[in-house]
């Protein structure tokens, strides 16, 4: 198409929702290119209690607002789509889809989000949300007074298994191995709280219950044995993935998937911007998010004044 956007935009959770709001209300024009449904990981969300200034709400809700008012100032959204080829060298930039159509742009913001790692066994889509969490600082009060299980022994596992005893009654966690894979002063942590039981040498085979998350099937490594453990809610941590794996070759990763940015969220491409889930940082919530498109945003309006 011969139109030529100011910059575009790639994905719709909070950081690209949040640039697109920004971008536009700063009278760029502004298009958003997103392959799933607009909202990222807020719509896999049941409740959001912690967004500031906003009571507990929908995920979705919380989605649709921050869509509606990109829309309001004239952002542009297209949503399933599925990009095909990136031309992000030189000074207008091209993004082309598998159905034919390109869109140019003057820059660039990559925010393609991100997803935590599944343990891809029996349950565990049916109760995303209804008892299986990936984020303790999000949902860990939903579990006040309750018993949870903890899958991982990294540091994110041990530490949010101790952040979890703030609001649950017990907390066991399983790990595959008989060691944790984690710094000392957080095993020492976990392993000094009086609410933390440990199950090792174990993996998770299963999620059961009646609409919301009751127990959990546990195999035994060494021995093969199963038994099942009642539980109120599953938190896993077994690590995170980057959604970017087209990026490859296309925008400088590291190692560990991640779009290398500046605290500008500039990458390494000249007027190309990253925000978001995929970038490298150590806090992942809608609120950070949110910082990092609102940043990117800016960023843009100044490399475009020039």
């Amino acid at each position: 198409m011969d139109e030529v956007f100011d910059t575009i935009i790639v994905g719709a959770g909070a950081a690209g929702l949040t640039a697109g709001i920004y971008a536009s209300r700063a009278k760029l024009s502004t298009l958003i290119l997103n392959e799933g449904a607009v909202g990222g990981q807020m719509v896999l969300t049941e409740e959001i209690a912690n967004y500031p200034g906003v009571p507990t709400t929908k995920g979705y809700m919380l989605a649709n607002n921050m869509k509606m008012q990109a829309k309001s100032f004239g952002c542009k959204i297209k949503s399933n789509i599925k990009i095909a080829k990136y031309e992000l060298e030189g000074e207008i930039k091209a993004i082309e889809l598998e159905d034919g159509r390109t869109f140019q742009g003057k820059t660039v913001i990559l925010t393609p989000g991100g997803r935590p790692r599944s343990l891809n066994i029996e349950g565990e889509d049916q109760f995303k949300g209804k008892g299986i969490s990936y984020c303790a600082t999000c949902d860990g009060d939903f579990f006040t007074g309750k018993e949870v299980v903890v899958v991982g022994g990294g540091n994110s596992a041990l530490e949010e298994a101790v952040a979890l005893t703030n609001f649950a009654t017990k907390v066991t966690i399983v790990h595959q191995f008989d060691h944790f894979q984690a710094f000392q002063h957080a095993i020492d942590e976990a392993k000094n709280n009086p609410k933390i039981e440990f199950v090792m040498e174990s993996e998770l085979r299963g999620f059961y219950g009646n609409g919301q998350l009751q127990k959990v099937s546990i195999e035994h490594l060494p021995s093969g044995n199963l038994s099942v453990l009642k539980t109120d809610g599953t938190f896993i941590f077994i690590g995170y993935q980057p959604n970017t794996e087209d990026l490859k070759g296309i925008v400088p990763l590291n190692d560990r998937n991640e779009i290398v940015v500046d605290s500008t969220m500039k990458t390494q491409v000249s007027g190309v911007f990253a925000a978001g889930d995929c970038i490298n940082k150590r806090y992942r919530q809608v609120t950070t998010a949110v910082a990092d498109g609102t940043i990117a945003a800016l960023s843009v309006s100044e490399y475009l004044r020039g």
